[in-house]
């Protein structure tokens, strides 16, 4: 059997592959195919970056599979309803037909097969399971980490496609907080005990990168001043980024992106002038704002048009127009569109440059999704630029971009302690809801926004920080969001720095009296990510297991007596300081007992 599985098709496809490639796959491509042709498994995880090409990948190997009579249809699983009907779009193009209008009876012969959703198959599994019993099937189980969304789309999904003659699940972003199994996956378990998820072939972003397969990612960070009133009537006034509980994040983050306050006016602007130079390399350039709900976007889209003069796009998930309304986009050139947070995986838009950050979901999968719609490349030495708040989460995974990560099954928890992994639980379990889903989150956590202002915080890249806060409009600000839109990633870091060193020297030369901003350069700003506060949880859990076998005490007891002294809400809360805090008072308590 040959490994040149691109043979038969057509010279046009992959229709949006970048420079260099229309007429054969990429590296990691072939080196998959090759992979999967030399094993011949039944089950093939591909796991790769947003933007690497998992669909042309996978549309490739199913011409071959059918080329060569092994399978004798094709049934792809994808998300959502735009993203099926992308699937049977993309299938096209290389003479593979997809009905992606499917749902019961005899498929129509004129068809190679069909593309349905995994909401779909949780309605009728053995609708599905039949298909695969009557004809060889080839199985795409696209983002395959959906089937573990619900118990009962996993369930599902086993019992639909376990008679399938061959499965290729695919994935941009394998990990989730929770511990539900992914369907047709492999685990192996590690030296620590614990069993992560186990692919056949990883390509991630940092591989990517390197290739100039995707953009380089350059996040500007915002923070500001701001004001709200809680339900019990007192007004809180807080600065985002600064050490907080985790209900005050919640609270000021919200703040932040209310439509009626200065700090969304102010990032907009900020992002649309971006827009403008980066269209001035790559003209057809579009931004996207990710809002948390209906209402929002709407509020956004009035917004941007009183900053650009022209109207957004607005797309709601719930809305029968949605996907026409996102390939119209596609093709326009217009500067912006407004989606509601969970469309952001289903927007496959290759012009997006710029985004807003301006929804509350802080999980790591979502984060990764949402980052995915802008690190497309089309040509050789784009970036992509998105525009955050100050959230220690936010910035953590912008620093952690081209970490990879595997699907941790098993999550040890020892008696007494307190769940590290509780927070981003159930944070995930937010944002698996539908955007328009009543969560009596507005009854939970009632406030008033009051008031906000706009700072320019840092720009993060590569791991790395650079900037000096910044009025919104001042000749500080201006110099990072001018940076050209076309440059190699090597080019962006250099530039970074100058207009770092830059900064530093003019603010030196200012008197003290005009230094009206805590004009401290980035690298003297920490802000602790996600990960360092499980790593300060884990510490304070360890301390306080020791603790135990020397006091007699009952963890609990130790923790709330902790909290007694020190002050401050329960460990999954707690900010840095008030952890580092406690571990330093359970120490002086073993001590004292020595």
């Amino acid at each position: 059997m040959t490994t040149t599985a691109s043979h038969h098709l057509s010279p046009a496809f992959p229709g949006r592959a970048p420079w260099g490639t229309a007429n054969k796959l990429r590296a990691w491509q072939q080196g998959a195919l090759d992979r999967y042709i030399q094993n011949q498994p039944r089950d093939f995880l591909a796991v790769a970056t947003p933007g690497a090409g998992k669909t042309t990948f996978a549309l490739t190997l199913a011409s071959w599979l059918l080329h060569h009579h092994i399978v004798q249809q094709v049934t792809v699983v994808a998300p959502t309803e735009h993203l099926k009907k992308q699937w049977a779009e993309a299938a096209a193009r290389i003479g593979i037909r997809l009905d992606p209008e499917y749902s019961a009876g005899p498929l129509s012969k004129d068809y190679h097969g069909v593309a349905v959703t995994y909401a779909g198959v949780g309605v009728r599994p053995m609708l599905h399971r039949n298909r695969c019993e009557q004809r060889k099937t080839l199985v795409i189980l696209d983002e395959i980490h959906h089937a573990g969304d619900s118990k009962s789309w996993g369930e599902a999904c086993l019992e639909a496609f376990d008679p399938a003659t061959r499965r290729l699940a695919l994935t941009g972003t394998p990990f989730r907080s929770d511990t539900n199994p992914i369907p047709f996956v492999s685990y192996e378990e590690g030296n620590d005990g614990i069993r992560r998820s186990s692919a056949d072939y990883t390509y991630g972003y940092g591989n990517a990168l390197g290739d100039g397969v995707v953009r380089p990612v350059i996040f500007l960070s915002y923070s500001g001043n701001m004001r709200w009133r809680t339900k019990a009537g007192d007004e809180i006034a807080a600065r985002l980024g600064e050490p907080m509980t985790k209900d005050a994040i919640s609270q000021a983050w919200r703040t932040a992106l209310d439509p009626r306050g200065d700090w969304m006016p102010n990032v907009l602007r900020a992002a649309d002038q971006r827009l403008t130079e980066v269209r001035k390399g790559i003209p057809d350039a579009g931004g996207l704002v990710i809002a948390s709900d209906q209402d929002s976007a709407r509020a956004y889209a009035k917004l941007l048009r009183e900053i650009t003069g022209s109207k957004a796009t607005v797309v709601l998930s719930d809305d029968t127009g949605a996907s026409k309304r996102i390939d119209e986009f596609s093709e326009d050139g217009s500067r912006w569109m407004v989606a509601v947070r969970m469309v952001s995986e289903g927007v496959d838009v290759p012009r997006l440059a710029v985004g807003v950050y301006a929804t509350t979901i802080s999980t790591p999968l979502f984060f990764a999704q949402a980052v995915g719609r802008f690190v497309r490349s089309r040509r050789r030495g784009e970036t992509a630029s998105v525009f955050l708040p100050t959230i220690p989460y936010l910035l953590g995974f912008a620093n952690e971009m081209e970490v990879e990560r595997d699907h941790v099954l098993d999550k040890p928890k020892k008696q007494g302690e307190e769940d590290p992994y509780a927070e981003s639980e159930k944070e995930m379990d937010e944002a698996n809801r539908q955007e328009d889903e009543d969560t009596g989150e507005e009854e939970q956590m009632s406030f008033e926004a009051l008031e906000s202002d706009a700072v320019f915080d840092r720009v993060l890249y590569d791991g790395a920080e650079f900037g000096m806060q910044a009025h919104p409009g001042s000749e500080e600000e201006q110099d990072y969001l001018g940076i050209p839109g076309l440059l190699e990633p090597d080019q962006v870091q250099m530039l970074l720095q100058k207009r770092q060193s830059r900064q530093i020297a003019h603010s030196r030369r200012k008197p003290d009296a005009e230094a009206d901003l805590l004009e401290l350069p980035a690298e003297r700003r920490p802000v602790v990510s996600h990960k360092e506060l499980l790593e300060l949880r884990k510490s304070l859990n360890t301390m306080v297991g020791a603790y135990v076998h020397q006091s007699g005490k009952p963890h609990g007891v130790i923790h709330t007596e902790l909290r007694r002294v020190c002050g401050g809400p329960p460990s999954a809360e707690a900010t840095a300081g008030q952890l580092r805090e406690r571990i330093k008072k359970v120490q002086e308590w073993a001590t004292r007992m020595r």
